[in-house]
């Protein structure tokens, strides 16, 4: 079984940054990677940036040199800093994790409003 706490959603104006967490729990399963995506109204869910247990990284090109991606592999939780939101950053971030085996879980999501 998999838990996932995602945290640190909310409302900022442009300009302004926020830190998103995501904590997974439980036994019976090896992370291989951990990652956030988003989706916003009307929209496709879209990758925003992923990190592998080795540590390479991969951004999508709207969030290069504003966001990072960071892991404490230890406790298996993953970071998304933002900086310099834009009003298009505006959506609902949803980690995921994926496994060795393959298989991929998904948190609930967390509202992020980014006010022009």
């Amino acid at each position: 079984q998999v838990q996932l706490v995602e945290s640190g959603g909310g409302l900022v104006q442009a300009g302004g940054s926020l830190r998103l967490s995501c904590a997974a729990s439980g036994s019976g399963f090896v992370i291989n990677a951990m990652g956030w995506y988003r989706q916003a109204p009307g929209k496709q869910r879209e990758s925003v940036a992923r990190i592998t247990t080795g540590g390479t990284t991969n951004y999508a090109d709207s969030v290069k040199g504003r966001f990072t991606i960071s892991r404490d592999g230890a406790k298996n939780t993953v970071f998304l800093q933002m900086n310099s939101l834009k009003h298009e950053d505006t959506a609902v971030y949803y980690c995921r994790l994926r496994f060795y085996s393959g298989g991929v879980y998904w948190g609930l999501g967390t509202q992020v409003t980014v006010s022009s």
